[in-house]
């Protein structure tokens, strides 16, 4: 790539919000200091006249500039490398590592590869790698094991571990997750909105699925040893609160319970960030994430979705500005749309 096919609007962008996604696409380099700096660069920005961008640091070199020492752009390959290795090393044993041995096995100082592993993952080690327990626990949990068995056969030390990390992480108790969701309680609702017919699903720590089209059966097939009951008034607060997100869309954030990959996880809390009103790309998530090649991988996530409007799938559209798939049909996308960027709160 050559200088002149970079989107210089786009990357003058990137460096104005100090957008990590970008770092690894180009360089931007200050005329009036000779120096280039990756997108993330915390330093203060110039001027945009004294601003030009390059495919890469090398680029740069070659037109007279030298690397910041401060975001140090072209160690950025050398940190994804330890990042990626880390998680293989995690990956690769039952009991976590501590953030001093994982960090000298990639060849880091303990804090500062800690600020490398969560700018690129989106968590700590430590947090990785209690997910990855938990991960590892809910599968052993499908098989036909005790719940001990599984405790232990996914790398806990002890029990009390892993109740400790489900605390955080599960919304069902260890045997429920064995057992197709028995013990857990799921009230529902089939309400009537703008957009048609909802299922509004909840667990007692928050809501698990909000979609159009859908009744209960759906639960039963997702979970058909839970105790899935029609609401009694226990959940109608919420439901009223995401029926009102409809018709009276607010930056109000709803109680959720819900569940995916580490990947879908970071591309649904990404969409959450997006402001009322606004749009993202496919190709914006998924740099936000830190994965800009995983463009596809991002669709995947939105359609995987299970709460409609709440985790705002609707806001990503394509990079051309054509709006893409909803499971929630085209035509509901786009009232959606209009009714958020129609909000006087906006104005």
């Amino acid at each position: 790539m050559e200088e002149h096919k970079i989107d210089e609007q786009r990357a003058w962008a990137a460096f104005e919000r100090r957008d990590r996604g970008h770092d690894g696409q180009f360089v931007g380099a200050v005329t009036t200091t000779g120096i280039y700096c990756k997108p993330s660069c915390a330093a203060r920005h110039p001027k945009r006249a004294h601003m030009t961008f390059y495919v890469d640091g090398a680029a740069a070199r070659e037109a007279g500039f030298r690397a910041c020492l401060r975001c140090r752009p072209d160690e950025l390959g050398r940190d994804r490398e330890a990042v990626a290795k880390a998680v293989r090393l995690i990956g690769m044993v039952d009991e976590p590592r501590s953030l001093a041995d994982l960090a000298a096995a990639v060849g880091y100082a303990p804090h500062h590869f800690q600020r490398l592993f969560t700018r690129d993952v989106g968590v700590s080690p430590a947090a990785y790698a209690r997910a990855l327990r938990a991960r590892r626990a809910e599968a052993e949990l499908s098989e036909e094991k005790s719940v001990t068995e599984a405790i232990y056969d996914a790398g806990y030390a002890a029990p009390s571990r892993f109740y400790a990390d489900s605390g955080e992480r599960l919304g069902m108790t260890p045997s429920a997750w064995r057992d197709g969701g028995r013990g857990a309680v799921i009230r529902y609702v089939l309400a009537e909105s703008p957009l048609g017919p909802l299922l509004i699903a909840a667990t007692d720590r928050g809501i698990c699925r909000l979609t159009f089209g859908e009744d209960e059966s759906v639960l039963r097939r997702k979970f058909p040893n839970a105790d899935i009951r029609p609401d009694d008034g226990t959940i109608t607060p919420w439901v009223a609160a995401a029926l009102a997100q409809i018709e009276q869309p607010s930056d109000h954030q709803l109680p959720l319970d819900v569940r995916g990959t580490a990947f879908q996880e970071k591309v649904w809390a990404e969409l959450r960030k997006i402001p009322l009103g606004q749009t993202r790309s496919y190709a914006d998530i998924a740099a936000a994430v830190g994965s800009p090649g995983a463009v596809r991988a991002v669709g995947t996530a939105n359609g995987s979705n299970p709460v409609s409007v709440l985790v705002p799938c609707h806001r990503v559209i394509r990079s051309d500005g054509s709006l893409g798939g909803y499971g929630g049909g085209l035509p509901n996308k786009v009232k959606l749309l209009e009714v958020e960027k129609a909000m006087p709160t906006l104005l």
